[in-house]
């Protein structure tokens, strides 16, 4: 039936209807379309996923236009791999991993590029056991040493090694849940990790903090960068506002996330029952303290970086990494998209806890 066929108001009440769905009509704007964006962690859903599961159940996400979707992951490595090859449009992954990959493969297209710095220092560290008698990082010299292959902390051992003078050490690889079992039994002298990771899984295995010797990267003299947040090529190409709107929501879910871990491990549980959520959230506060509000952070700003500091790392990974080309700073790093640097002030949100 033709629309001169139909009763005048219905037809004027159908004519209107298109008109605003099509965004003609005066005050009857078309909603903006949402981007969407399928985001992949490093590692599975824990107390640090909260950064980014906030922002996405508390509708901060939504409210920019974005519709993401967080995935656990298990491993940098792999989250720079699902990136690159479009799997994924952006995700969270240890810088070095991304220089690695950026060094080895300088022709792959659709190379991921770090947009915001989290983890200001990185989380890796050695643990021992203080019975062993390990009290420096010298005492490492001729010890066996046990990690995954693909471990931060292991990869970037020769760097923590060159800045120590420590002398050779025996690798034992293993899979990431022997690690901490490994160093509680005895088979192994030491062990590289995450500090809030291994920390707690040695305690979760009967081992007392009391007992455990842990030698965090920076506090000898390796100021490696973390984790931070990368974007593909394409998506970035495609997206530049998307990425703006992703980086501003995070923000704000960060300065929640800093505020009320407690609450913010919430979220946590809502996606994984299983997690402990008093283990979660201290998990959760470690993070913030060694990784995020500290003092390299107050002082380069949240979610920035030093430029010579980068350009420091980028030697030291292309050495320890023994990677086909040199790191070039300028091909990882893009702050263009961060938020100014007012609102990315955490610190105002990390003081009131």
């Amino acid at each position: 039936m033709s629309l001169s066929r139909l009763p005048r108001r219905p037809a004027l009440a159908l004519l209107t209807t298109l008109a605003a769905l099509a965004g003609l009509l005066p005050g009857l704007p078309a909603q903006a379309q949402e981007t969407a964006i399928k985001f992949q962690l490093d590692w599975r859903f824990e107390g640090p996923a909260a950064l980014f599961l906030l922002p996405a159940a508390k509708g901060m996400f939504k409210a920019e236009k974005l519709n993401v979707t967080v995935d656990a992951g298990n491993g940098s490595g792999n989250a720079v791999n699902r990136v690159a090859s479009g799997s994924y449009d952006m995700g969270f992954a240890d810088l070095a991993a991304l220089m690695e990959f950026h060094a080895n493969n300088p022709t792959a297209p659709n190379k991921p590029v770090a947009v915001m710095m989290v983890y200001n220092n990185t989380p890796a560290a050695v643990f021992s056991l203080k019975k062993s008698g390990i009290k420096t990082p010298a005492d490492l010299s001729g010890k066996k040493l046990g990690a995954p292959v693909f471990d931060a902390g292991r990869r970037a051992f020769p760097i923590f090694q060159k800045a120590n003078s420590v002398g050779a050490v025996n690798w034992i690889s293993m899979d990431p849940s022997l690690r901490e079992t490994m160093l509680a039994k005895g088979d192994v002298d030491a062990i590289t990790g995450f500090y809030f990771t291994s920390l707690l899984n040695l305690e979760a295995r009967g081992i007392k903090a009391d007992d455990i010797a842990v030698q965090l990267y920076p506090n000898y003299g390796v100021k490696l960068y973390g984790n931070a947040i990368i974007a593909g090529e394409d998506f970035i190409k495609k997206n530049p506002e998307a990425v703006k709107a992703f980086l501003r929501a995070f923000t704000k879910g960060s300065k929640a996330v800093i505020a009320d871990p407690k609450g913010a491990v919430a979220v946590v549980k809502e996606r994984d029952g299983i997690i402990n959520s008093e283990m979660e959230e201290r998990r959760l506060r470690l993070a913030i303290e060694s990784s995020i509000v500290t003092a390299d952070a107050r002082a380069e700003g949240y979610g920035a970086i030093s430029a010579p500091r980068l350009a420091l790392m980028a030697s030291q990974v292309s050495d320890a990494f023994a990677t086909k080309t040199r790191v070039d700073t300028a091909a990882i790093w893009n702050g263009s998209f961060l938020p100014v640097a007012a609102e990315r002030d955490i610190f105002a949100a990390a003081s009131k806890k």
